[in-house]
């Protein structure tokens, strides 16, 4: 059975490893979120349930976003680049976007001759994701 978006999927160009660029944007005010990873699976499953899902390199499966630490997103739009191989999702997030417990997963700058942290935690990790949370860089 073909999948209801299968135009979409069929103006993606996903890479060997069957992968596409995402980049995650806040649909109302712009703020870019995090970059991610999907598969046909992961952009087929984002349109039916309206949830995104993305797919977890480190653990070679989807990974639905906000499934451990509630911090979902809503899919609002899909936008594809003009290659076909970036997709832009603009979402609603609900809480931080990041594992580190930002909003977003762009909270250092480089400014003045050094890298800064540019945002603050607002949610630990342990509280989103259990005990060691905040070092584990490789969780998606």
């Amino acid at each position: 059975m073909q999948e209801p978006c299968q135009p979409l999927l069929d103006a993606i160009t996903f890479d060997d490893r069957g992968l596409v660029a995402v980049v995650a944007q806040q649909h109302d005010t712009g703020e870019v979120l995090m970059v991610a990873w999907m598969n046909r699976e992961a952009v087929a499953e984002s349109v039916r349930t309206g949830r995104v899902c993305y797919w977890s390199r480190s653990r070679a499966r989807l990974w639905r976003k906000g499934e451990s630490s509630g911090q979902v997103q809503r899919l609002v739009e899909f936008r594809v680049d003009c290659d076909g191989d970036t997709l832009l999702a603009l979402v609603d997030q609900a809480g931080v976007a990041c594992h580190t417990g930002r909003r977003n997963c762009f909270f250092r700058a480089w400014r003045d001759g050094e890298l800064r942290t540019v945002a603050p935690v607002l949610v630990a990790p342990d509280a989103l994701y259990g005990p060691g949370a905040s070092s584990d860089k490789d969780r998606f």
